[in-house]
């Protein structure tokens, strides 16, 4: 009886202390044993500007300091083949926003803002109704007003393109402190984690605009002094593919423009060149720096484990190759970028070779996130790359563009293969290039004249057009009913099938041939783009001098937003 008696104090002993403990940890929420549960993760987002895809020490580049972005890569999925479809910030950010590539969402420089019924389909907003608390700190890289749909916290911020010197990257305060953005941003985000609810996942997006130049500044780079010894005993080599030759072979267009302008800003002397290439591997190290802290803080507050890191460039940068600077080109310097999936659940590191794109980065953080992901969306997800041994994305030719119209910069156009890429300029689509990237990887061959490979060229010619037409944006201004008179004047009509069209430009190309219309050459005339809300211009017959026998035309719009549309079909007229 006695056995009995102190078996059953025992027992009910162990009830007692086990409901105590139950009591304990559940009203604990500063424990580690809540932040660990198998909830929906957290994520934190890292992008970075300009940073190019062998911009870290993980890739094999020496020049490169990141230990702790080379650990994310080796503790997680490095995508060693990631293209920014648009490789520009402004756009490429759009696409990363809506999940479209730019064919589609037609946000630009210049455009007004993204058009809102793409935003309202974009992924921090549909995390947010989804029940993530969501955050975002340093570039948001487009207009948009409506911040407060898609962050709890926000504060959008970039360096100051209006400012001549080092106040450009130094001018927010932590404390008394002036600080670099880059450190700023890092601050940031340990005070939103350290803030975060603790009954939700968040998600943050951290937009850092480091490594990207102070363009109107004669320094170029400004860093941390921290970051000083970096590279500070070494030489950097000369860029590759820098002769005299390969500057030759550019496009004229190429040649007037802004990468050539730029290369003089950086590049041009020896003393310029070593400064620039240091000065932007130690900025990107001062954000390596941050990404330790944010590890260091997660680790502190319990929420390592359970917490995804996404870390990708915005577009690629020349670095003095072919004696250009910038990026926006087709080439892979331009193109290329990093991409690091790190999930601490998923302990197997994997080095992907199948080509990712940064349309495909909201539908992998949602995807992760356990959220439905648009059907709309061009992209795909990466987790199944990501998490599975053997899974394949079954994605053989893209879309690479860069639409802006803006004369500095020529506008281009094509596809990328894993072996191939072949990409025109939208001036004049005559000029055309085509590289076999598995021989040519730096691309230096162009083989479009090449007898051989004419196969190829015909077959890429056509998948252009084809995704072209696939991505086109359905809710571009369509002109219809082209026509012209020619009394006193040439009167050039159109109208459209809605009565409201709201185009605010419009840009004629006159042409004497069709094939020239249709490579946008034009020989006759090119009324550059002409701010008008009518749907008939009156030029004079001496502005534009028609041939006889027949000429061809045609036009294309700008919306409200002054989103670029596309051109319509070559209309022919013939003259007595």
């Amino acid at each position: 009886m006695k056995n009995r008696t102190t078996g059953l104090t025992q027992g009910v002993n162990f009830i007692y202390l086990s409901l105590v403990f139950f009591l304990f940890t559940s009203c604990n929420t500063n424990t580690k044993v809540v932040k660990k549960s198998n909830k929906q993760p957290n994520i934190i987002f890292i992008l970075t500007d300009d940073q190019r895809w062998d911009a870290l020490g993980y890739a094999g580049n020496e020049l490169a300091y990141t230990p702790e972005m080379d650990k994310l890569a080796k503790q997680g999925a490095f995508f060693k083949n990631t293209i920014a479809t648009t490789p520009i910030c402004s756009a490429s950010r759009a696409s990363i926003f809506t999940g479209l590539y730019e064919r589609a969402h037609r946000y630009s420089f210049s455009s007004k803002t993204v058009k809102n019924q793409y935003m309202q389909n974009s992924f921090p907003r549909l995390l947010k109704q989804a029940g993530y608390y969501t955050g975002l700190y340093g570039k948001f890289g487009v207009k948009y007003k409506g911040l407060d749909s898609l962050y709890h916290e926000h504060e959008n911020y970039d360096l100051r393109y209006d400012r001549k010197d080092i106040s450009s990257y130094y001018y927010k305060t932590l404390g008394k402190d002036t600080v670099h953005l880059t450190r700023y941003t890092g601050e940031k985000a340990l005070e939103f984690i350290q803030k975060a609810p603790e009954d939700k996942p968040f998600c943050l997006q951290l937009s850092f605009s480091a490594p990207h130049a102070s363009d109107n500044t004669v320094e170029q780079y400004f860093w941390q002094e921290e970051n000083n010894h970096i590279l500070e005993n070494t030489t950097i080599p000369e860029a590759s593919i820098s002769e005299d030759s390969y500057y030759d072979k550019l496009p004229q267009l190429v040649k007037d423009g802004f990468s050539r302008l730029r290369w003089f800003w950086r590049y041009d002397t020896k003393e310029k060149y070593q400064h620039s290439v240091k000065g932007y591997y130690r900025m990107i190290a001062g954000v390596d720096n941050e990404i330790a802290k944010i590890r260091r803080e997660l680790e502190k507050k319990g929420l390592a484990e359970n917490t995804i890191i996404v870390l990708m460039g915005d577009n690629g940068l020349f670095l003095g190759e072919r004696q250009i600077a910038g990026k926006w080109l087709m080439y892979d310097n331009s193109i290329r970028v990093p991409l690091i999936v790190y999930d601490p659940r998923n302990k197997a590191h994997k080095d992907i070779e199948d080509m990712a794109l940064n349309i495909d980065i909201p539908s992998t953080i949602l995807d992760y996130a356990g959220v439905t992901i648009p059907t709309n969306w061009h992209g795909k997800s990466l987790k199944p790359l990501a998490t599975h041994k053997d899974a394949e994305i079954k994605r053989d030719t893209i879309l690479i563009e860069h639409l802006w119209d803006f004369k500095n910069i020529a506008a281009s156009e094509g596809v990328r293969t894993k072996d191939w890429k072949y990409f025109r300029y939208v001036k004049d689509k005559t000029i055309e290039e085509l590289y076999n990237l598995k021989d040519d990887p730096k691309e230096t061959t162009n083989l479009i004249h090449s007898d051989s490979h004419k196969e190829t060229l015909r077959a890429l010619r056509k998948k252009c057009d084809e995704l072209i037409s696939k991505y086109q944006d359905k809710t571009d201004l369509n002109p219809i009913n082209l026509s012209i008179t020619s009394d006193q004047k040439h009167k050039f009509s159109w109208n459209y099938s809605t009565q409201n069209p709201n185009q605010s430009a419009v840009q004629i190309l006159v042409s004497s041939t069709k094939e020239n219309s249709l490579n946008n050459i034009a020989d006759i005339w090119d009324s550059s783009k002409i701010k008008d809300k009518s749907t008939s211009i009156q030029v004079d017959k001496t502005q534009v001098q028609v041939p006889k026998g027949s000429y061809f035309w045609k036009i294309r719009v700008w919306d409200e937003l002054n989103r670029t549309g596309s051109y319509t079909e070559p209309i022919q007229v013939n003259t007595k």
